[in-house]
């Protein structure tokens, strides 16, 4: 009986030792090209293949002495917004009337104070630093006298505007109306980007001036391009393009800010769970998505100007069991990740370890010229 290979040293070693290496070199290089030939057909994800070009240590860990009171977070913790100008974060949450609507840290964990403002249900909170004033927006998915509304805040709590007619559900624009807005991105030029439909009336997606004329509008239910199942989250890029997590139809839509006009979508990176939320890194060069059912945060290579190509995962911070990651913000100061987790109700700060990282692969072979 002829004896297995063994591997020794000599001539016979080295050469069993070669056609191992060559073997694994091109069953990786088949297993990239099955990925790419069979990405529309889902045959492999790039949840899968993101492994292949990791490098180092993760690009996240985990603050855990975030906050320092975390007692001060008493009801259910639905969205979280950075000023890393002032260097606050502001946390929505829900409960009953003993329950504040928002509770402020600073970025270094304190407690600073809480409101219990005239928003029913927060939904999504975003906040807005300019050279002349700063201010926190909340949506207000509610549905009682408060509810179906935008609302614009001081940062001591003060309610400066309400968009929307309080608890009347509508689709028109002229007056503005809303059902279950799910969040909103404002630009320091006062142009609002609002995304409308936490499972209400409305799947839609639109653009408005400082004094709500709006600019333009994607607004129908369905699978098509410019359409949308439950938009819930969105965010504008330094270069002009507005990114929607399309969470029932698990992608990201890409369009234009100035026209609305449609540049791209990503799905493949969304075969085990929809994209709930989308923020930039502030370099701009990752893309931070939280997927809820899975417990998990998805760091995707965000593409230069030009194609949108597809979606590519570089890393992945996998949460624990039902904390149920809901909306994120990330400071553009010290790049931290603020995650607010409605099944553990709290939020969970990740600090960057590595600024900039380096992928194995050639990101060009995906449409992209250069990522980093």
């Amino acid at each position: 009986m002829v004896g297995a290979p063994r591997w020794g040293s000599g001539a016979g070693g080295s050469r069993l030792r070669m056609l191992a290496a060559l073997s694994g070199a091109c069953s990786l290089l088949l297993l990239i090209a099955w990925y790419r030939v069979g990405s529309d057909l889902q045959v492999l994800n790039p949840v899968t293949v993101y492994s292949f070009w990791r490098t180092g240590k993760p690009f996240y860990k985990l603050d855990i002495s975030w906050p320092k009171s975390p007692e001060k977070l008493t009801g259910q913790t639905f969205c979280v917004a950075v000023d890393h100008i002032n260097g606050l974060v502001y946390v929505g949450q829900r409960g009953d009337d003993n329950v504040p609507k928002v509770v402020v840290f600073s970025e270094a964990g304190y407690f600073l104070n809480a409101w219990n403002t005239t928003v029913e249900m927060p939904h999504g909170i975003f906040a807005l630093n300019t050279p002349n004033a700063s201010s926190v927006w909340i949506t207000d998915v509610g549905t009682g006298k408060d509810g179906h509304t935008i609302k614009q805040y001081s940062p001591s709590g003060q309610l400066l505007q309400v968009i929307g007619t309080p608890g009347e559900a509508g689709s028109g624009i002229n007056p503005l109306q809303l059902d279950q807005p799910a969040e909103l991105f404002v630009e320091p030029t006062g142009d609002i980007y609002i995304v409308d439909g936490d499972g209400g009336l409305n799947n839609r997606l639109f653009k408005v001036t400082q004094d709500l004329k709006t600019v333009w509008l994607h607004g129908e239910n369905g699978t098509a391009i410019t359409q949308f199942r439950i938009p819930h989250s969105v965010t504008v890029d330094s270069v002009g393009r507005v990114w929607v997590a399309d969470r029932a139809n698990w992608r990201i839509q890409v369009f234009d800010k100035i026209t609305g006009e449609w540049l791209g979508s990503w799905s493949s990176c969304f075969t085990e769970d929809a994209p709930y939320s989308v923020r930039f890194t502030p370099d701009e060069k990752f893309i931070i998505v939280a997927h809820l059912n899975t417990d998990r945060i998805s760091i995707l290579a965000a593409p230069p100007v030009g194609s949108i190509g597809d979606c590519i995962v570089v890393d992945t911070i996998q949460l624990a069991h039902e904390v149920k990651p809901h909306l994120l913000d990330v400071s553009k100061e010290t790049g931290a990740v603020y995650v607010a987790e409605i099944g553990a109700q709290q939020v969970q700060k990740y600090v960057p370890l590595q600024r900039h990282r380096k992928l194995l692969a050639p990101l060009s072979s995906f449409g992209w010229s250069s990522v980093l």
